[in-house]
């Protein structure tokens, strides 16, 4: 990749993404060494993000895989938002129900 290529804080990317709800909270993640940028662990909120990065991270109580498409200006409403971004795993469907029979 050509270092003129444009990029944001990995940090300011998850916020702007509306993956978290503040940037100091996905500041804390990134410094805890809990987000990976193209299967490569990242210890540095300033991390550099650009369009085709995969990113791995905990959110609540699941891991998101996603894939950048574009490098928000601003921290727009969720639709905007989901517009940056792949979500390379697909919802899980509930497992199914199982019923037992009496007899």
């Amino acid at each position: 990749m050509s270092m003129t290529e444009p990029s944001q804080r990995l940090d300011k990317w998850l916020w702007h993404a509306r993956f978290f709800k503040s940037r100091s909270t996905a500041t804390k993640l990134c410094s805890e060494s809990k987000v990976r940028v193209n299967r490569t662990v990242v210890a540095k909120a300033h991390h550099a993000v650009r369009v085709g990065d995969v990113l791995t991270f905990p959110q609540a109580r699941t891991i998101r895989v996603v894939k950048i498409l574009g490098l928000p200006a601003r921290r727009g409403p969720a639709s905007e938002a989901r517009t940056f971004y792949e979500d390379l795993l697909e919802a899980e469907p509930p497992p199914p129900a199982v019923t037992v029979s009496g007899g």
